[in-house]
């Protein structure tokens, strides 16, 4: 337990394995001091890293915060949350404009077509976020076009999409838990600011995320986001497949632990070798190796077939291996073999610097990447009051009545930085902000209307065949008076 603390960022990861959350504070120098980790399993409620039962995963936050409060003695009065999993894809779109000749481009202009892009409607498909490709200017590719004279101007984006049923089970949970969501970011962008160099992002690289049920590919290139899949395949199909020698899964996942390898060379492998399941049955090496390596060879393979064939030769960074499954003997070498990409490193632990005594994370395993990644990003403190020991830590409160900030304006799609995901409340303020727009543009439009129908009804009372008779009576004794 630590004391009071009165500055700290919270960070919550929903797993399939397991739901995190770290409180962490960030120093002067850069450096983050993580104060507090709760872990909770979570298999029976999320599934391939998306929630399929809302009330067991809201009372699983409600607990998690709780505990964290109890170590920090202060009260958490809203979070960070990494949003990924297996419904999270990304689509190309282009959008253009005919431009007047001679014109040249504003920054208007590209926003016109970013919010174009923004509004695309995607069946049961939600657009989360869109990384800028690069803007063709007549025929030639620029990353920033403002400025420049053109005749025509194309926006090639990448729109990152989940579905919506899902994304709204992920709101409910923490609506239903009671808990703020102060920033919802995307979890593979905050991950890969957290484990990449710039010369990595710069020169091209692949991302690669094995969790437990999904692994996530992320491929960058000119510092830019070029494709994002996840592959519904991870670390726990490799101990089902260990657990079909008929054992426990827990027994199958220590054996995966103690045993296994992604890639045993035919030379090493000792056909008299026989691996422990329980102290009356054994399994030969041979026959275990190849349970393992097929399973990890169709990963592998997979997350070959997710990189783009136009970026394949421009991977000058190689691939990049994080996450839980990265721990596995020879998986560097397995990789290297499978996807003919020579380059490959393991991200063990981020680039930050972190200071902490918590052992697991300490060991620098790679599991919590992602999360150190969220904690990072986050720029609001979630602080709030003391706790009081004496009192009951679990007793009910409202957690909004200490707000931190106060609530934000709604921000247009094109104004949220890269890997930021509006909340809930932002998108209801957001809907509620384009209906009041929506409705003064009807009524300003109907003013118009009844304007123009005025306006019609006078000329055509001016152009009456009677006001056309009195007309030509009073030119008749014009002339007339004229003459006289």
């Amino acid at each position: 337990m630590v004391a009071e603390q009165k500055d700290f960022i919270v960070a919550i990861e929903l797993g399939s394995s397991k739901v995190t959350a770290i409180a962490g504070q960030k120093k002067p120098d850069g450096s983050i001091s993580v104060l507090a980790m709760v872990r909770e399993n979570s298999s029976s409620f999320i599934k391939k890293g998306v929630v399929y039962n809302i009330d067991k995963t809201a009372q699983c936050l409600t607990g998690i915060v709780k505990k964290l409060e109890a170590q920090l003695q202060t009260r958490v009065v809203q979070v960070f949350v990494g949003v990924g999993g297996q419904s999270l894809r990304s689509v190309r779109n282009s959008v253009s404009r005919d431009l007047p000749p001679d014109s040249i481009i504003t920054q208007e202009m590209v926003v016109e077509l970013m919010d174009a892009n923004w509004n695309l409607d995607y069946p049961d498909q939600k657009i989360l976020d869109v990384a800028e490709q690069e803007y063709r200017v007549d025929s030639m590719l620029q990353m920033d076009p403002v400025g420049i004279r053109a005749s025509r101007l194309e926006g090639n984006f990448l729109n990152i999409l989940v579905r919506k049923a899902f994304f709204q089970n992920l709101n409910k949970c923490f609506e239903i838990a009671g808990i703020k969501v102060a920033e919802m970011y995307l979890a593979p962008l905050a991950l890969a600011n957290a484990v990449l160099t710039e010369a990595e992002k710069r020169s091209g690289c692949a991302l690669v995320d094995i969790g437990a049920d999904t692994t996530t590919v992320s491929v960058f290139w000119k510092n830019v986001l070029r494709h994002l899949a996840v592959i519904p395949l991870g670390s726990n199909n490799v101990t089902k497949d260990i657990a079909s020698l008929q054992m426990e899964e827990s027994d199958a996942e220590h054996m995966k632990l103690k045993y296994a390898s992604a890639y045993t060379d035919n030379s090493e492998i000792d056909a008299t070798l026989k691996y422990n399941i329980d102290p009356e049955r054994q399994v030969e090496s041979r026959r275990f190796i190849e349970i393992v390596e097929g399973r990890m060879q169709e990963i592998i393979e997979n997350v070959g077939a997710q990189i783009p064939a136009e970026f394949s030769d421009k991977l000058l960074g190689g691939i990049i291996i994080t996450g839980g499954g990265s721990n596995m003997k020879n998986i560097e070498k397995a990789f290297s073999i499978h996807t003919h990409i020579e380059k490959v490193r393991v991200a063990k632990f981020v680039t930050i610097s972190i200071n902490s005594g918590n052992e697991q994370i300490k060991a620098h395993n790679a599991m919590y990447n992602t999360l150190l990644g969220l904690v990072a990003k986050g720029d609001i403190n979630c602080a709030g009051n003391g706790i009081n020991p004496a009192g009951d830590l679990f007793e009910m409160e409202d957690r909004t009545e200490a707000p931190v900030v106060p609530d934000r304006k709604p921000r247009q799609p094109h104004e949220v930085e890269t890997g930021t995901i509006r909340t809930a409340a932002e998108e209801d303020q957001a809907a509620a902000e384009a209906r009041r727009r929506k409705e003064e543009e009807e009524r300003a439009e109907r003013e118009r209307e009844e304007r123009e129908r005025e306006e019609e009804r006078l000329r055509k009372k001016e152009n009456s065949r009677w006001n056309k008779f009195k007309r030509s009576i009073r030119k008749f004794a014009d002339d007339i008076t004229k003459d006289e």
